[in-house]
């Protein structure tokens, strides 16, 4: 069996906010190409995770690593995308990634008609994203994350309120980015939507990482309850 790369870890990262410890001594490795979920009840510390891994959220102490550098070296390789879908509601689709585009320091427009085409939207519609429906929006929000064709994705609440047909679409978007090397993060409190397609699923709770479960263990059994 070919042992697959860490891409991402963690060394004993506490992250304080003035008294109270969001993370508490999490360390980890995860492994590149593979779909992590990361789960927990409300105040776990699964957003501030994601935002320590993606370089958002400076550990208060421990290091991250992402591909044997720090978050910010290897930002050009990271995609994120916020619960929020941080668009601007009176631009369209392209319009909101070409003004994302120039920050990146890309030109011309095909990159950005490929990502709005890469997550099923069309490029040409021409009315602002305020008018969009909620699945529509956090499609467009994940074009955003995947704009400058980063290796690895962390996600914060892709599915919510959008319908379950929609949420489906976009697990699917997700799969086929998975199948085709990108490794993902998600932070989500509906699981059930990635049974079969997750690759492993990681708990955490009080700041803490209490139990990581593979797919080969949940398959068929759907996602164990903590």
């Amino acid at each position: 069996m070919i042992e697959t790369p860490t891409i991402v870890s963690v060394n004993n990262v506490i992250k304080q906010f003035g008294r109270f410890a969001a993370l508490r001594g999490v360390s980890a490795e995860f492994a590149a190409g593979r779909f992590h979920v990361i789960l927990g009840d409300n105040g776990a510390g699964k957003t501030t995770l994601l935002r320590a891994l993606a370089g958002l959220a400076h550990p208060t102490r421990g290091e991250v690593s992402v591909m044997g550098k720090s978050p910010h070296e290897a930002c050009r390789d990271i995609g994120y995308m916020a619960h929020p879908s941080l668009l601007y509601d009176e631009m369209s689709g392209i319009e909101n990634l070409k003004y994302f585009a120039r920050l990146y320091g890309i030109s011309g427009d095909e990159r950005c008609k490929h990502a709005i085409r890469s997550v099923g939207l069309d490029p040409a519609l021409a009315r602002p994203v305020g008018q969009y429906s909620q699945g529509m929006r956090q499609r467009m929000s994940l074009a955003r994350a995947v704009l400058h064709d980063p290796r690895i994705l962390f996600l914060d609440e892709p599915f919510s309120n959008v319908d379950v047909h929609s949420a489906q679409e976009m697990v699917g978007l997700l799969r086929g980015m998975r199948d085709a090397g990108k490794t993902i993060f998600v932070v989500t409190h509906q699981a059930t939507l990635l049974e079969g397609v997750a690759d492993e699923f990681i708990w955490l709770r009080a700041g803490q990482i209490v139990d990581r479960t593979s797919s080969s263990v949940q398959s068929g059994a759907g996602v164990p309850q903590r």
